[in-house]
């Protein structure tokens, strides 16, 4: 009995310093978090500085999980000094960001990041609110959901010449898309009672949606563009007392001071020689797109009587003497252009392209603007681009890495993303026809083998109904 009453004291007595070192264990851990909280270091024994140095060389898709690690981290991981450092080591990304609308009208943003061949989606933009100018004597704010969106364009134009009743039927649709100084933003739009003003702007590092300075006017359709690291805004329509009336007016935001300023309207002289008073009013002159090019502002521009538009040509701005002049002709003239006359087009290391959408069964091509000879040219051919006649945007162009990008749906509605590096195509481009047709054949025969598995799919991702709408790129 002793030697067992000894034994379970001795077990006691081993136990006791166990339970001691847990308690100190304990005691240390705890130490340790108010330390933290109290020398909130990002890496322990590093200074900060460092430690900015390690995080900035780290993908940025790893950004989303790195917030988790503590309240420092995420201070961090937002704060725009690590994004600086990060411009300075020369380890910016660019990534590629995708507009959808889903059921219901709905928009939805997706970013893509081409090096992980990774995809985020974003979060939603909020609501907003504003005053219905038309029924000042009403009281209250009107309030709208910007994630709710964009009616075709095609029975847009059909309601342009219809009655105010079929305006007041309409959702909120026709906002605009562009891309600056690491940020996106949504501007205007038009709703059922107004054209809007607002604007949202997209912060990726923080992850959030804000609301930014208004445009001086509502619009709806306008094009956007950059140029010297400010944002364009051209033409687009508003609601007059008969309906939508088209706008020849433009203006300019600058992010440092988030300020807009008023640039000179469109000239829109082809609309001004028009025969007859009649056409005149008939034919709504409208911008049908706009690119940034050479140092300029290219805006091609058409005539439009639903269910018809006649192209006439554009105009280019130059912020240099602030002042619109005509836009070359071949420019103008040659633009490829997809459903209602929309004109689509993407700047990739100084060259100007557009896609030329397929006709029946015939495949789409690329085609490039020359400068010197004035005309657009094609560099690639068969671009496989499925036909979604029902669709807006059955394709978006994007200049990614350097590289042309072609976003498009496949057969199983899928998100495809699709590369080719464009520039390796321009010697298969023949720029005279060869007097030997033995040189002609063989000329042919390169060409044919060059544009064998040129396109490339990145990345693919599950989009069941959602259409395309609208894309931008953003170097962080």
């Amino acid at each position: 009995m002793g030697a067992i009453l000894s034994l379970n004291g001795s077990r006691t007595g081993a136990s006791e310093p166990f339970e001691h070192l847990k308690h100190e264990t304990c005691k240390r851990q705890k130490l340790s978090l108010c330390l933290c909280e109290e020398n909130p270091r990002l890496i322990p024994s590093l200074p900060d500085e460092i430690s900015y140095q390690i995080l900035a060389r780290l993908p940025r898709i790893y950004y989303f999980n790195m917030r988790l690690v503590s309240r420092t981290w995420k201070a961090a991981i937002t704060s725009t000094e690590l994004f600086s450092v990060r411009k300075k080591l020369g380890t910016t990304e660019e990534w590629l960001y995708i507009l959808t609308r889903g059921q219901r009208d709905q928009l939805y943003w997706y970013a893509f990041d081409p090096l992980s061949r990774r995809w985020q989606r974003l979060p939603p933009m909020p609501n907003f609110t504003f005053e219905d100018e038309s029924r000042r004597g009403l009281a209250g704010l009107r309030m709208w959901n910007v994630v709710g969106s964009g009616m075709k364009i095609a029975d847009f134009i059909r309601s342009w010449l219809g009655k105010k009743d079929a305006l007041d039927q309409m959702p909120f649709c026709g906002c605009a898309i562009g891309a600056v100084e690491g940020h996106l933003y949504v501007l205007g739009g038009f709703s059922k009672t107004s054209a809007l003003t607002c604007v949202w702007k997209y912060n990726p590092v923080k992850n959030s949606w804000s609301e930014a300075t208004p445009m001086s006017i509502g619009r709806a359709y306008c094009k956007t563009s950059v140029l010297n690291n400010k944002l364009y805004v051209v033409g687009g329509v508003t609601r007059g007392r008969g309906g939508l009336t088209p706008l020849l007016s433009a203006e300019v935001f600058d992010p440092h001071t988030g300020i807009w300023s008023q640039i000179p309207n469109m000239p829109f002289l082809k609309a001004q020689i028009l025969p007859t008073a009649f056409l005149a009013d008939l034919l709504k002159p409208i911008a049908t797109g706009m690119t940034s090019y050479r140092g300029r502002l290219f805006v091609p521009q058409s005539l439009y009587c639903w269910p018809f538009f006649v192209d006439v040509g554009g105009e280019a701005y130059d912020p240099e003497v602030n002042s619109w002049v005509e836009m070359p002709v071949g420019m103008g003239e040659g633009w490829p252009a997809r459903q209602a006359g929309t004109k689509l087009s993407v700047t990739v290391d100084g060259e100007l392209y557009a896609l030329d959408p397929s006709s029946s069964l015939e495949s789409a091509r690329i085609k490039v603007y020359d400068y010197q000879a004035d005309a657009w040219k094609v560099v690639v051919r068969d671009v496989p681009v499925p036909d979604f006649s029902e669709s807006d945007a059955p394709y978006l162009l994007a200049g990614l890495l350097g590289k042309l990008h072609v976003v498009t749906k496949d057969v199983n509605n899928n998100i495809t993303v699709l590369q080719t590096d464009v520039q390796n195509h321009f010697a298969s481009v023949p720029s005279a026809p060869s007097s030997s047709s033995e040189k002609t054949s063989v000329n042919a025969e390169s060409i044919a083998e060059s544009e064998t598995n040129i396109w490339r799919i990145i990345s693919t991702r599950m989009a069941g109904s959602a259409e395309l709408v609208s894309c931008q790129t953003l170097e962080i």
